[in-house]
């Protein structure tokens, strides 16, 4: 029996990424690897087709396939975040991956499997269905890490990761049986407590394991250890993207299970408090004394999983929640615009191998190559928040937030580790700038689907800073439209 046809509807992003997936496998074996560039046309044809077809859940929207799957504005605003930085991460990485003679068609296709995983996680309503996603997209993302197979570093990443994410997905799931053996249901809107005392105890357990689970896979302390290791270690496009779209993801799912579970807001807003602080001074404080930029740009993220956890936190301080919400997401879109350009520039400017990621190779890279150098600004200046650049706003709704909720103490916090954060931007962009090369490193040709990628993450850095009416408005009509 066929599932009724408005359930496809609102799952049809993730079969076309499904599709093209196995479509990219299939065409892998007789495709000749000197046109392997090919596949990675394929592949983005597919993310594309994806984001065509979030067209059928906008105009469909509601649960599918008995409740499991809720299709909302919720959870088509997060389907574009991933969907682009998919996208980007193809386009952007084409280049690297044709330098480093690295297979395009298995890159291109566990690509497309972890966003499908991505999307399941954004628009699941019931837990097992938001640990399947997970799964995809961490299974996926285990194999990305160590895709320099010759590389120890990179194997020691992928390792590393799959350890402590098998731990954190050990926890979510622990979460899951508890919150099921409190209220007899893994429907987030049927998460109750039976008419006893212990199943109330119960549930509130599961929901912390819950919280557990999710906080390690945003990379939020004190569950950040692996960061900076595991985003050094894999290729710096498998960096970009899991910097990125898996940490939109696992918010989304926060955020859903956070509005739909009448019992999570009052238990995970000390958690949330004390996890924002600590991760906005663990990633900013370290950051500083790196000499390594991937390195540094790791603990930054760490530092802005703080910030978006202080929207959580004033969400959570309140009635109404939309507000924060709301600068959740708008956060979400502009740090995965700059995450990704940043990250794309350092795959290429680093070199064969990567051998020039320390912060003194990037020394006379404006006399180099002055474009990169000039992306690579903006893509700071908007990570430290000032004027223009998306960075600033997401900031400014953020603190406006936690203003709102009256969590004067956080948004003081924010405020002084924006501060902090400027000194580790600024002393990259003093080097470009400012400094002599100790050694000659010759400046690669750019590729043009990298610089096509770039062009796009800069236009989305400077528009959503100067015209972000459109997209705080949709983000504020996905944060009503969560429950």
């Amino acid at each position: 029996m066929f599932p009724p046809l408005q359930d496809l509807y609102r799952i049809a992003p993730e079969i076309v990424l499904c599709g093209f997936g196995m479509l990219v496998m299939f065409l892998a074996p007789v495709v000749r690897k000197a046109r392997h560039g090919l596949l990675a046309g394929v592949s983005l044809l597919g993310v594309a087709l994806a984001l065509v077809a979030t067209f059928y859940p906008a105009t469909h929207p509601g649960l599918a396939y008995s409740g499991l799957f809720r299709a909302d504005a919720f959870s088509l605003f997060v389907h574009w975040i991933v969907l682009g930085v998919a996208f980007l991460a193809i386009l952007g990485s084409i280049g690297y991956l044709k330098r480093d003679d690295l297979d395009v068609a298995e890159f291109c296709a566990l690509i497309l499997f972890a966003t499908a995983g991505m999307g399941v996680m954004a628009g699941a309503h019931e837990l097992l269905t938001a640990f399947i996603g997970l799964e995809m997209s961490s299974i996926a993302s285990y194999i990305l890490a160590s895709y320099r197979r010759d590389s120890p570093r990179s194997n020691e990443a992928a390792m590393k990761y799959f350890l402590l994410g098998s731990f954190a997905t050990a926890f979510f799931l622990y979460g899951v049986a508890l919150s099921f053996g409190a209220t007899g249901s893994t429907h987030l809107d049927q998460l109750t407590p039976l008419a006893n005392d212990s199943s109330h105890s119960l549930l509130k357990i599961g929901l912390g394991f819950i919280f557990i689970g999710l906080a390690f896979k945003v990379a939020a302390a004190p569950f950040q250890l692996w960061t900076p290791d595991v985003y050094e270690g894999a290729p710096a496009p498998v960096t970009a993207l899991l910097s990125t779209g898996p940490k939109a993801a696992a918010f989304a799912l926060a955020i859903r299970i956070f509005a739909s579970v009448d019992a999570a807001p009052p238990l995970w807003f000390w958690a949330l408090w004390v996890a924002a602080a600590l991760s906005m001074f663990t990633g900013n404080l370290s950051a500083i004394v790196q000499t390594n930029v991937k390195r540094m740009l790791a603990y930054s993220s760490i530092a802005h999983a703080g910030y978006i956890l202080v929207a959580f936190a004033a969400a959570a301080a309140t009635d109404h929640p939309e507000a924060g919400i709301a600068a959740a997401l708008f956060y979400l879109v502009s740090y995965a615009i700059v995450k990704m350009g940043a990250f794309l520039i350092v795959a290429q400017v680093g070199g064969a191998g990567e051998r020039h990621v320390d912060i003194d190779d990037l020394a006379g890279l404006a006399r180099r190559q002055p474009g990169m150098a000039a992306c690579l600004s903006l893509f700071l200046l908007s990570l430290l928040g000032l004027p223009i650049a998306a960075g600033f706003l997401g900031k400014f709704y953020v603190f406006n937030a936690a203003l709102e909720s009256n969590l004067i103490w956080l948004a003081l916090l924010l405020a002084l580790n924006s501060v902090i954060g400027a000194y580790y931007y600024l002393r990259v962009i003093v080097v470009m700038y400012m400094r002599e090369p100790s050694q000659e490193i010759v400046a690669e040709p750019v590729p043009w689907t990298l610089a096509i990628a770039l062009w796009i993450a800069a236009a989305g850095t400077i528009y959503a800073g100067l015209f972000p009416a459109r997209i705080i408005g949709f983000a504020a009509k996905a944060a009503l439209n969560i429950r």
